[in-house]
């Protein structure tokens, strides 16, 4: 099966084209100010590189930053409206509250706080005021918002609140597009409404980016089936994606990561993914990134959801190097390194010009680097190296040394050895690893609910088949599909034997997934 894998950086657009396991091509080109011409730029020198006729692939994995960006530069977000089901509960903190103002006054929201909701043992908290959502519903339609976020108290245990209430808001604004927290969020109400009412604000975005990338593949005479890639590591149907964008927030290192696992031929390790403005520190576990447990910041938002557990540096080949104090970081050139490094003939010294200098990479012209003094380049790589395991031992959740694999366009900044490390692994294609982190993607199906009245294996077994299904929706072949990780936690305080049960599986493209898109 022959498939493209694109990543979209903040510095560079990276595009592979693979065939099984091998890879025919490969090229980096300058991510551009509209995102969408990079691309297309990519995908036409893989063309020129296999010869000349269109490219016959079987499916194109893309990694984009459309989402983050739209959320970072407060721009392209709908107006949402938030309809809370947690009162009298939480009266004195109404949604959004925690946003910075600015990127609430983006999207501007409609809020509303009804009665109902449950306990943590599943007890009603009030009854549902149904009458109360239907007077939101009319006011939310006749402002002419359809981005809805619906929350309500603990419905990741008990979600019967939020979908009566859907069902109310769908039969009142029959063009809504509602969102429901309990399919997104963890536990916390808060966080939980905070990601579901970023998810509800971008998916006018989502449904444009994939049309505009559909178009993009058209132009350059690609009409296979397309997938957005997601921060667990895994792809989904580019249609269903655009229902969730939230799940798009930090796809790029964890295509890095999934890159990294594929190169190295490791399933446990720590990752670092150096690139041209940061660097990023993870964990794999079975292959797959770690994911974090605690509170994930977006554009300054706080959120509880499935995020990879990641550590970003201020620390790339683009990093700016101050020449008078020696501070490295946190400012880069980015996209500009080709104009702007010493190396390239600019006048500012990076972290690129530093290893170009100390002879561990040959890029751009060297004799530009050569009147730098020795001592101030070994200084700095100190520096250099003293920031990377600073970075490991952050994120280590054990005292002994472990293997990191080496990725990214940065990689020659990593040096063979590093304290609190076992060893270094340089791979190759480093520089496209998450490209082909995209390109390798399977289909993933996650399930995280409460099952009750059945036994421990009963629950597991259903919250397997939940998950498959899920995958298959997704675009994955049911005959593939394995699963990845299962784990239940008993709920001693909810009757009837409960438990809270999380399970994620993965196959590979299936090909109804592909005629579904096709």
């Amino acid at each position: 099966m022959k498939r493209i894998g694109i990543d979209v950086g903040g510095t560079n657009t990276d595009a592979v084209l693979i065939d099984s396991t091998t890879v025919l091509g490969a090229v980096k080109s300058p991510t551009t100010p509209d995102v969408m011409s990079g691309v297309v730029k990519s995908i036409e020198r893989l063309v020129k590189m296999q010869g000349d006729g269109p490219l016959d692939v079987d499916a194109v994995m893309i990694g984009t930053t459309h989402f983050t960006n739209a959320v970072v530069e407060r721009a392209r977000l709908d107006r949402v409206a938030a309809i809370r089901i947690a009162m009298p509960a939480s009266a004195s903190l109404p949604p959004l509250v925690d946003w910075p103002q600015d990127l609430r006054a983006a999207v501007d929201p409609l809020n509303f706080m009804v009665r109902g909701g449950h306990e943590y043992d599943g007890r009603p908290l009030v009854p549902l005021d149904r009458e109360a959502i239907r007077d939101a519903a009319s006011k939310i339609r006749d402002a002419g918002v359809t981005a809805i976020g619906i929350a309500a108290l603990f419905s990741p245990l008990t979600a019967e609140c939020e979908l009566e209430a859907a069902e109310i808001v769908a039969s009142i604004i029959p063009n809504a597009r509602i969102t429901l927290s309990h399919r997104l969020g963890r536990i916390g109400l808060l966080e939980r409404e905070n990601v579901t009412l970023l998810n509800a604000s971008l998916q006018t975005l989502g449904t444009s980016t994939v049309e505009a990338f559909r178009n993009a593949l058209a132009s350059v005479g690609i009409r296979a089936p397309f997938y957005l890639t997601q921060n667990d590591g895994t792809v989904v149907l580019a249609e269903i994606a655009a229902t969730n964008p939230v799940y798009s927030f930090a796809s790029g290192p964890t295509n890095s990561m999934r890159g990294a696992a594929f190169l190295s031929g490791r399933e446990d390790g720590m990752v670092i993914d150096v690139g041209g403005t940061t660097s990023d520190i993870g964990c794999l576990v079975n292959g797959f990134p770690r994911e974090a447990n605690n509170i994930v910041e977006v554009g300054g938002v706080r959120t509880l959801f499935r995020m990879p557990d990641l550590l970003p540096m201020a620390l790339g080949g683009g990093t700016i190097i101050d020449p008078e104090t020696g501070k490295i970081g946190p400012r880069s050139v980015g996209y500009r390194i080709t104009e702007k490094a010493l190396v390239f003939g600019g006048d500012i010294l990076t972290t690129t010009d530093i290893a170009v200098a100390a002879g561990i990479v040959e890029i751009g012209d060297r004799e530009r680097v050569k009147h730098l003094n020795r001592a101030m380049v070994e200084k700095h790589l100190r520096g250099i190296h003293a920031m990377i395991e600073d970075g490991v031992d952050r994120m280590k959740t054990s005292a002994g040394d472990m293997p990191i694999i080496v990725v990214g366009g940065g990689a020659f900044l990593v040096p063979e050895m590093l304290a609190g490390v076992s060893e270094v692994i340089h791979v190759p294609h480093a520089g496209v690893a998450n490209a082909l982190g995209a390109a390798m993607a399977q289909v993933s199906g996650e399930v995280d609910q409460v099952f009750s009245g059945m036994s421990r294996e009963a629950a597991l077994a259903a919250a397997q088949e939940i998950a498959t299904r899920r995958a298959v929706e997704a675009g994955a072949d049911l005959a593939t599909i394995s699963l990845v990780e299962a784990e239940d936690i008993p709920i001693a305080y909810l009757p009837g034997d409960a438990r809270r049960v999380r399970a994620r599986v993965v196959g590979t493209i299936g090909q109804l997934g592909m005629k579904l898109v096709a």
